[in-house]
């Protein structure tokens, strides 16, 4: 770091994306991108609106938030769009959390967790999960602290039920409540409708994995009207024009195809249910994952060789050095034919042990 960096981030450890190596063509499972391409509805509209980027975007994206509002059936006044669903997080984090009310979340999830506390100077707890990697409800009931959780969890896969999101909400009813659901739509149960009964929960969702819009860096929130007002006011504070106008066309274009894009949800169910079995023969331990991706551990080979081992083949999967996972890797549900190119992959390496 240079000697102009402040000193309240020389402790910030800075979260860590998915690897993008340019070496050779990889199948990349590392990512939890969709397999599947954006809509041909979307890749018009973008097309379309390319021809007007001499213009600023709408600071309100109203046309897009309208049909985020009429999709999950609320009021226009309950939605907030956002560049990713990681800047909805970052502004939650600024507009809810301060000195005296930190944030509290599992141990092991979505890595940017803990960046944006340090990043705000926040005191955060983070909350062991059970040895199987389940979440224990019990845990978060009552604590006094906004707590955010990953349901599904990441990179676990593993999901609450609703009416254990609602025990943790209505449990602290003078907290906000963030429940993160970047990976609902492959199997878990959404938080949204609970926003109608609990002003403390705010549900946040993601173009990036169902909507297969990873590249175009569009996101947004569900909650009551006065937690979207404190949410503008950071937004406006910070990055009034925060989506471009191709990213908001894309979007809407998305939704109007929810058909396509909730097919191929259903399709990359089907092939983690195959991929699952084919691991298990192969003497993993895989988690029972209702997100795009799998946590599976390799009986005859460490995580992170298993990982190494299969870069080398051109395979690309994520490996974690957590202390706790670290015999594991997250393996991102592909198309039919890069899941039988991965079990293939593994049958050599494994015949190889």
């Amino acid at each position: 770091m240079s000697r102009f960096f402040s000193s309240k981030y020389k402790s910030l450890e800075a979260y860590t994306p998915g690897e993008q190596p340019r070496d050779m063509k990889y199948i990349k499972l590392n990512t939890n991108e969709s397999p599947y391409p954006p809509s041909e509805n979307v890749t018009r509209a973008v097309k379309a609106e390319s021809e007007r980027l001499n213009l600023y975007s709408d600071p309100e994206s109203r046309d897009l938030t309208q049909v985020i509002a009429d999709r999950y059936s609320v009021g226009y006044e309950n939605v907030l769009m956002t560049n990713g669903s990681d800047e909805i997080l970052n502004f939650a984090f600024m507009a809810f959390c301060d000195s005296q009310k930190g944030i509290a979340f599992p141990n092991i999830s979505y890595g940017f967790y803990p960046v944006f506390a340090q990043l705000n100077g926040l005191p955060f707890k983070e909350i062991p999960l059970a040895e199987d990697f389940s979440i224990n409800v019990e845990d978060y009931c009552n604590i006094g602290m906004n707590i955010v959780i990953a349901n599904p969890n990441a990179p676990t896969g593993l999901a609450l039920s609703l009416d254990d999101i609602e025990k943790i909400v209505a449990s602290n009813p003078d907290s906000v409540v963030i429940i993160d659901e970047a990976y609902v739509d492959f199997g878990a149960d959404s938080a949204v409708g609970l926003t109608k009964k609990y002003d403390n929960l705010l549900v946040t969702q993601t173009f990036s994995k169902s909507r297969s819009l990873a590249g175009a860096r569009l996101g947004y929130c569900i909650g009551d009207e006065k937690l979207i007002n404190d949410l503008n006011t950071i937004k406006y504070s910070t990055n009034p024009y925060n989506i471009n106008r191709m990213t908001s066309a894309a979007g809407i274009a998305a939704i109007e195809s929810d058909k396509y894009y909730m097919d191929n949800c259903k399709k990359i169910a089907e092939t983690r249910a195959y991929t699952k079995s084919e691991l298990e023969r192969l003497g993993f331990t895989v988690l029972d994952s209702k997100s795009n991706f799998l946590f599976a551990k390799p009986d005859k080979i460490g995580g992170g060789e298993y990982y190494l081992t299969l870069k080398k083949m051109g395979i690309l999967v994520r490996h974690f050095d957590k202390e706790l996972i670290k015999d594991y890797v997250r393996i991102t549900v592909g198309t039919p034919e890069q899941m039988k190119a991965l079990i293939e992959a593994t049958e050599k390496i494994l015949g190889g042990n």
